[in-house]
């Protein structure tokens, strides 16, 4: 078998790396391809780029359904990620359980580091809420946006800001070594998203993808995924 080309968000990464071994062992193929903000997978999808498997939010996915260029037969839903707040390893880390607590968080960091808050599903959402809050103008100047979480997560860790906080989806907080999971957004700042494999159209080896999905969505990987950050 040939290796199986992912084009996925990056809230996916840590559990596609978690059954890699697995899949290998299975079927003697290996996975490439790229993690990163889900509208820019998107684009790349849309734009005919060669994929096999395909992960992002379930949005997303309907369209890429609509457009004929994933598969319906085995579209399965891995789980539902949330976003949330992120520390350094070892710094003091903040109550947040409402609005006022959640904005003055972001007010006292020196730096914010968040995914793209173009194209990413939880970047979208932290310019929004940012917003919602108020602040966005004021904590401008302090963003620190990256093509993904985990990207931002790893930057944040090896940072020398004095008081830096993290947004991002729970996945790539803790699949990012250096950095620790503080608590979801709190209420009616709160996001829940649905992550969903699928095979593309024109894969090349349907039986591996399939292998995969299989995999990856297994109730003998449950704890896996809950590891990995997502919740039934």
């Amino acid at each position: 078998m040939s290796d199986v080309k992912i084009l996925s968000g990056g809230a996916a990464n840590g559990l596609v790396n978690a059954v890699r071994a697995d899949f290998l062992q299975a079927t003697g193929s290996n996975i490439v391809g790229d993690f990163g903000a889900v509208g820019g997978m998107f684009d790349r999808i849309v734009a005919n780029e060669a994929v096999d498997i395909v992960i992002l939010s379930q949005k997303l996915m309907d369209d890429l359904l609509a457009r004929g260029l994933i598969s319906s037969k085995n579209m399965t839903p891995l789980g539902k990620v949330v976003t949330g707040l992120a520390v350094r390893s070892g710094q003091a880390k903040p109550v947040v359980d409402n609005a006022d607590s959640l904005k003055q968080t972001f007010l006292d960091a020196d730096a914010i580091y968040i995914p793209d808050h173009i194209k990413s599903t939880a970047g979208i959402h932290i310019a929004g809420v940012l917003a919602k809050l108020g602040i966005f103008d004021a904590v401008m100047p302090r963003l620190k946006s990256f093509p993904n979480g985990q990207t931002a997560m790893t930057e944040m860790a090896k940072a020398n800001d004095v008081n830096p906080i993290g947004c991002t989806q729970m996945t790539e907080i803790l699949n990012t070594a250096g950095v620790e999971y503080v608590g979801d957004l709190p209420s009616g700042f709160d996001l829940a998203t649905v992550y969903t494999a699928a095979q593309a159209t024109a894969a090349a080896d349907p039986d591996a993808v399939q292998r995969l999905i299989a995999i990856l969505s297994a109730d003998a990987h449950q704890q896996t995924r809950l590891t990995a950050g997502f919740l039934p």
